[in-house]
């Protein structure tokens, strides 16, 4: 049934923390999105690892009444596996998208995202949108959600934002791991510029602030103009 405005709802809040067994290790895995449209449409957006599977189909069904093949579009932010290990649940959508690469079983899609425009590959109209948002990786995109029931503008940005803490603290998205930290930057304040809301890879959805907005600014301007950073942060 379709709905007069579009609903996001987190389905399960991500997390990533130091292994406290293994010095060398971390555990983490993402937060997973299911985007309801007002048209009829289901989006799912990053779907944890391959061993989630269950628990996943299962809050699909008992919260949202959904099964794997009511989900017409798959979307995640980029190709980590925490983010795509429960793709293969979702045969029936009409695309998989994973960071910049559009597909259907072997039909890869030649079109604005994959080729690196700015030009938005509409899931839902203008409702709906996937941009690029490269940093965490070089092909990271993020979902915007339009006209939502109470967020307003609803941003899922993968790890462009690892939680709500890490725009007080760089470091948290830093260390873990930019392939282009001046873009992530840059995107960062952006996405922020264009949402209310933002659900981020690894931690709870929280509304944006000016004081947000305010403090990405100064970061970028900050390394923009080779200032250290911990004269900024701190």
């Amino acid at each position: 049934m379709s709905t007069r405005r579009n609903e996001v709802h987190i389905l399960f809040v991500g997390y990533s923390r130091p292994d406290s067994n293994d010095s060398t290790a971390m555990r983490a895995n993402c937060t997973c999105t299911l985007i309801k449209t007002r048209n009829g449409r289901n989006i799912i957006v990053d779907t944890l690892t391959a061993w989630d599977g269950e628990r996943l189909t299962e809050v699909l069904r008992n919260l949202h009444g959904l099964q794997p093949e009511d989900i017409h579009v798959v979307v995640c932010t980029h190709g980590h596996s925490d983010h795509t290990g429960c793709n293969y649940l979702f045969r029936a959508a009409q695309w998989h998208i994973v960071g910049a690469c559009v597909s259907n079983r072997d039909k890869y899609l030649d079109c604005a995202l994959t080729r690196g425009e700015s030009e938005p590959f509409q899931l839902c109209g203008d409702d709906v949108t996937v941009v690029r948002t490269p940093g965490h990786t070089l092909s990271c995109v993020s979902v915007l959600v339009r006209d939502t029931a109470h967020e307003g503008v609803v941003g899922i940005c993968g790890d462009l934002f690892e939680r709500v803490e890490d725009i007080a603290d760089p470091t948290i998205w830093l260390e873990a791991g930019s392939e282009n930290a001046s873009s992530q930057r840059r995107q960062r304040l952006r996405l922020a510029e264009l949402c209310d809301y933002i659900v981020p890879g690894h931690g709870q959805g929280f509304a944006v602030t000016s004081q947000m907005r305010e403090k990405l600014r100064q970061q970028l301007n900050a390394c923009n103009s080779g200032e250290h950073l911990e004269d900024v942060f701190m």
